[in-house]
Protein backbone atom coordinates (compact mmCIF):
# COMPACT_ATOMS: atom_id res chain seq x y z
CA UNK A 1 0.00 0.00 0.00
CA UNK A 2 1.27 3.46 -0.82
CA UNK A 3 1.82 6.06 1.85
CA UNK A 4 -1.26 7.98 2.83
CA UNK A 5 0.08 11.27 1.47
CA UNK A 6 0.77 9.46 -1.81
CA UNK A 7 2.39 11.16 -4.76
CA UNK A 8 -0.25 13.86 -5.13
CA UNK A 9 0.11 15.91 -1.97
CA UNK A 10 -0.51 19.65 -2.36
CA UNK A 11 2.15 22.30 -2.06
CA UNK A 12 0.66 24.73 0.49
CA UNK A 13 4.01 26.07 1.74
CA UNK A 14 5.40 29.32 0.35
CA UNK A 15 8.58 27.42 -0.53
CA UNK A 16 9.12 24.00 -2.17
CA UNK A 17 8.62 20.73 -0.36
CA UNK A 18 11.79 19.19 1.04
CA UNK A 19 12.54 15.61 0.10
CA UNK A 20 15.54 14.23 1.94
CA UNK A 21 17.84 11.80 0.15
CA UNK A 22 19.18 9.27 2.66
CA UNK A 23 21.69 7.48 0.39
CA UNK A 24 24.73 8.65 2.30
CA UNK A 25 23.51 7.25 5.58
CA UNK A 26 23.80 3.92 3.77
CA UNK A 27 27.23 4.98 2.42
CA UNK A 28 28.45 5.26 6.00
CA UNK A 29 26.97 1.88 6.88
CA UNK A 30 28.46 0.18 3.82
CA UNK A 31 31.93 1.44 4.71
CA UNK A 32 31.96 -1.32 7.34
CA UNK A 33 29.29 -3.60 5.82
CA UNK A 34 27.55 -3.22 9.17
CA UNK A 35 23.92 -2.76 10.18
CA UNK A 36 24.30 0.79 11.49
CA UNK A 37 23.57 3.52 10.78
CA UNK A 38 20.22 2.31 9.45
CA UNK A 39 18.96 4.51 6.58
CA UNK A 40 15.37 3.52 7.34
CA UNK A 41 15.65 4.66 10.96
CA UNK A 42 17.32 7.86 9.74
CA UNK A 43 14.54 8.44 7.17
CA UNK A 44 11.93 8.21 9.91
CA UNK A 45 13.88 10.74 11.97
CA UNK A 46 13.94 13.06 8.91
CA UNK A 47 10.17 12.69 8.53
CA UNK A 48 9.67 13.47 12.20
CA UNK A 49 11.76 16.62 11.74
CA UNK A 50 9.52 17.83 8.91
CA UNK A 51 10.78 16.24 5.70
CA UNK A 52 7.96 16.05 3.15
CA UNK A 53 9.37 12.95 1.48
CA UNK A 54 12.27 10.51 1.34
CA UNK A 55 14.43 9.84 -1.71
CA UNK A 56 16.70 6.85 -2.33
CA UNK A 57 18.84 5.90 -5.33
CA UNK A 58 19.25 2.17 -5.98
CA UNK A 59 22.42 2.02 -8.05
CA UNK A 60 23.56 -0.90 -10.20
CA UNK A 61 26.73 -1.24 -8.09
CA UNK A 62 24.75 -1.07 -4.80
CA UNK A 63 27.37 1.28 -3.38
CA UNK A 64 24.96 2.61 -0.76
CA UNK A 65 21.22 1.75 -0.79
CA UNK A 66 20.48 -1.99 -1.00
CA UNK A 67 17.36 -3.73 -2.31
CA UNK A 68 16.18 -4.58 1.20
CA UNK A 69 16.55 -0.94 2.22
CA UNK A 70 14.03 0.10 -0.42
CA UNK A 71 11.55 -2.58 0.65
CA UNK A 72 11.90 -1.69 4.32
CA UNK A 73 11.63 1.99 3.43
CA UNK A 74 8.39 1.30 1.58
CA UNK A 75 6.95 -0.37 4.66
CA UNK A 76 8.03 2.42 7.02
CA UNK A 77 7.89 5.77 5.21
CA UNK A 78 4.62 7.63 5.77
CA UNK A 79 5.24 10.71 3.63
CA UNK A 80 6.32 10.02 0.05
CA UNK A 81 8.93 7.53 -1.15
CA UNK A 82 10.79 8.60 -4.27
CA UNK A 83 13.02 6.02 -5.98
CA UNK A 84 15.81 7.16 -8.30
CA UNK A 85 16.66 4.60 -10.95
CA UNK A 86 18.74 4.21 -14.07
CA UNK A 87 17.64 2.60 -17.33
CA UNK A 88 19.39 -0.64 -16.41
CA UNK A 89 16.90 -3.51 -16.94
CA UNK A 90 17.62 -5.11 -13.54
CA UNK A 91 17.01 -1.83 -11.71
CA UNK A 92 13.89 -1.11 -13.76
CA UNK A 93 12.46 -4.54 -12.90
CA UNK A 94 13.05 -3.93 -9.21
CA UNK A 95 11.55 -0.44 -9.36
CA UNK A 96 8.37 -1.70 -10.99
CA UNK A 97 7.70 -3.94 -8.00
CA UNK A 98 8.97 -1.59 -5.30
CA UNK A 99 5.71 0.19 -4.47
CA UNK A 100 7.43 3.58 -4.58
CA UNK A 101 5.19 6.64 -4.76
CA UNK A 102 7.40 8.36 -7.32
CA UNK A 103 10.23 7.50 -9.67
CA UNK A 104 13.02 9.70 -11.00
CA UNK A 105 14.98 8.32 -13.94
CA UNK A 106 18.64 9.37 -13.75
CA UNK A 107 21.83 8.69 -15.71
CA UNK A 108 24.39 6.40 -14.10
CA UNK A 109 28.11 5.90 -14.67
CA UNK A 110 29.90 3.25 -12.63
CA UNK A 111 33.06 5.40 -12.42
CA UNK A 112 31.34 8.56 -11.17
CA UNK A 113 31.51 9.62 -7.52
CA UNK A 114 28.00 11.01 -7.79
CA UNK A 115 25.58 11.80 -10.61
CA UNK A 116 27.50 14.07 -12.98
CA UNK A 117 24.71 15.56 -15.09
CA UNK A 118 21.23 15.19 -16.44
CA UNK A 119 19.74 12.35 -18.43
CA UNK A 120 20.01 12.73 -22.21
CA UNK A 121 16.30 12.41 -22.91
CA UNK A 122 16.77 13.17 -26.61
CA UNK A 123 19.22 10.28 -27.06
CA UNK A 124 17.24 7.90 -24.81
CA UNK A 125 13.84 8.67 -26.32
CA UNK A 126 13.22 5.08 -27.45
CA UNK A 127 13.88 3.44 -24.09
CA UNK A 128 12.07 6.16 -22.17
CA UNK A 129 9.00 5.96 -24.38
CA UNK A 130 8.42 2.40 -23.17
CA UNK A 131 9.58 2.90 -19.58
CA UNK A 132 7.53 5.96 -18.64
CA UNK A 133 4.12 4.31 -19.11
CA UNK A 134 5.29 1.15 -17.32
CA UNK A 135 6.31 3.17 -14.29
CA UNK A 136 3.11 5.22 -14.44
CA UNK A 137 1.01 2.05 -14.46
CA UNK A 138 2.27 1.26 -10.94
CA UNK A 139 0.54 4.42 -9.70
CA UNK A 140 3.72 6.38 -9.09
CA UNK A 141 4.58 9.77 -10.55
CA UNK A 142 7.42 9.80 -13.07
CA UNK A 143 10.18 12.38 -13.28
CA UNK A 144 13.21 12.67 -15.56
CA UNK A 145 16.39 14.20 -14.13
CA UNK A 146 17.57 16.70 -16.73
CA UNK A 147 19.95 19.59 -17.19
CA UNK A 148 18.28 23.01 -17.52
CA UNK A 149 18.24 22.67 -21.30
CA UNK A 150 15.22 23.52 -23.46
CA UNK A 151 15.74 20.58 -25.85
CA UNK A 152 15.68 18.13 -22.93
CA UNK A 153 12.57 19.74 -21.49
CA UNK A 154 10.77 19.61 -24.83
CA UNK A 155 11.66 15.94 -25.30
CA UNK A 156 10.41 15.16 -21.78
CA UNK A 157 7.09 16.86 -22.46
CA UNK A 158 6.71 15.01 -25.76
CA UNK A 159 7.27 11.68 -23.97
CA UNK A 160 4.51 12.44 -21.47
CA UNK A 161 6.48 12.43 -18.22
CA UNK A 162 4.60 14.67 -15.76
CA UNK A 163 7.70 15.92 -13.92
CA UNK A 164 11.25 16.97 -14.53
CA UNK A 165 13.86 17.34 -11.82
CA UNK A 166 16.27 20.06 -12.85
CA UNK A 167 19.93 19.22 -12.23
CA UNK A 168 21.30 21.95 -9.95
CA UNK A 169 24.83 20.55 -9.65
CA UNK A 170 26.44 22.95 -12.11
CA UNK A 171 24.91 25.89 -10.26
CA UNK A 172 25.96 24.47 -6.90
CA UNK A 173 29.59 23.99 -7.98
CA UNK A 174 29.96 27.39 -9.67
CA UNK A 175 31.07 30.73 -8.24
CA UNK A 176 30.72 34.41 -9.03
CA UNK A 177 29.31 35.40 -12.39
CA UNK A 178 29.16 31.78 -13.52
CA UNK A 179 26.95 30.92 -10.57
CA UNK A 180 24.61 33.79 -11.43
CA UNK A 181 24.39 32.58 -15.03
CA UNK A 182 23.66 29.02 -13.92
CA UNK A 183 20.93 30.26 -11.61
CA UNK A 184 19.38 32.16 -14.52
CA UNK A 185 19.49 28.97 -16.60
CA UNK A 186 17.50 27.22 -13.87
CA UNK A 187 15.01 30.10 -13.71
CA UNK A 188 14.48 30.04 -17.47
CA UNK A 189 14.28 26.25 -17.61
CA UNK A 190 11.66 26.14 -14.85
CA UNK A 191 9.54 28.71 -16.69
CA UNK A 192 9.94 26.87 -20.00
CA UNK A 193 9.09 23.54 -18.42
CA UNK A 194 5.94 24.89 -16.84
CA UNK A 195 4.93 26.43 -20.19
CA UNK A 196 5.29 22.96 -21.71
CA UNK A 197 2.93 21.55 -19.07
CA UNK A 198 5.61 19.95 -16.92
CA UNK A 199 5.76 20.05 -13.14
CA UNK A 200 9.14 21.11 -11.84
CA UNK A 201 11.40 19.72 -9.11
CA UNK A 202 15.12 20.32 -8.63
CA UNK A 203 18.12 18.91 -6.83
CA UNK A 204 21.79 17.93 -6.67
CA UNK A 205 24.56 19.64 -4.76
CA UNK A 206 22.27 21.98 -2.85
CA UNK A 207 23.37 22.98 0.64
CA UNK A 208 22.53 25.43 3.40
CA UNK A 209 24.36 28.31 1.70
CA UNK A 210 23.13 27.96 -1.90
CA UNK A 211 19.58 26.62 -1.55
CA UNK A 212 17.58 29.83 -1.04
CA UNK A 213 17.97 31.29 -4.58
CA UNK A 214 16.83 27.98 -6.06
CA UNK A 215 13.95 27.64 -3.60
CA UNK A 216 12.82 31.10 -4.71
CA UNK A 217 12.13 29.93 -8.29
CA UNK A 218 8.33 30.14 -8.38
CA UNK A 219 7.65 27.04 -10.49
CA UNK A 220 9.53 24.64 -8.21
CA UNK A 221 7.43 22.20 -6.20
CA UNK A 222 10.11 20.07 -4.57
CA UNK A 223 13.80 20.05 -3.76
CA UNK A 224 15.70 16.79 -3.31
CA UNK A 225 18.65 17.30 -0.97
CA UNK A 226 20.81 14.63 0.62
CA UNK A 227 24.54 14.87 1.17
CA UNK A 228 24.62 18.28 2.85
CA UNK A 229 21.87 17.29 5.29
CA UNK A 230 23.50 13.97 6.17
CA UNK A 231 26.88 15.69 6.59
CA UNK A 232 25.35 18.33 8.87
CA UNK A 233 23.58 15.64 10.86
CA UNK A 234 26.93 14.13 11.84
CA UNK A 235 27.48 17.28 13.89
CA UNK A 236 23.99 18.28 15.05
CA UNK A 237 21.74 15.23 14.56
CA UNK A 238 19.07 14.41 12.00
CA UNK A 239 16.29 16.56 13.47
CA UNK A 240 18.36 19.74 13.66
CA UNK A 241 19.91 19.17 10.21
CA UNK A 242 16.51 18.79 8.52
CA UNK A 243 15.01 21.73 10.39
CA UNK A 244 17.98 23.93 9.52
CA UNK A 245 17.52 23.09 5.84
CA UNK A 246 13.85 23.92 5.99
CA UNK A 247 14.78 27.25 7.58
CA UNK A 248 17.31 27.92 4.81
CA UNK A 249 14.65 27.18 2.19
CA UNK A 250 12.16 29.41 3.97
CA UNK A 251 14.41 32.41 3.27
CA UNK A 252 12.95 32.23 -0.24
CA UNK A 253 9.38 32.65 1.03
CA UNK A 254 9.13 36.47 0.52
CA UNK A 255 10.26 36.04 -3.08
CA UNK A 256 7.64 33.39 -3.75
CA UNK A 257 4.70 35.09 -2.05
Amino acid sequence: MKASSAAHHPNPAPFPRLHVNVDHVATLRQARRAEQPDPVEWALAAEAAGADGITVHLRKDRRHIQDHDVLRMRAAVTTLLNLELSLDPEIVAFALGSGADAFCVVPENRQEVTTEGGLDVVAERARLSSLIPRLAETGGLVSLFVDPDFAQLEATAELGAPFVELHTGTYANAAGDVKARELERLVQAAARGRALGLRINAGHGLDYQNVAPVAAIPELEELNIGHSIVARAVLVGARAAVQEMRAAMALAAPERS
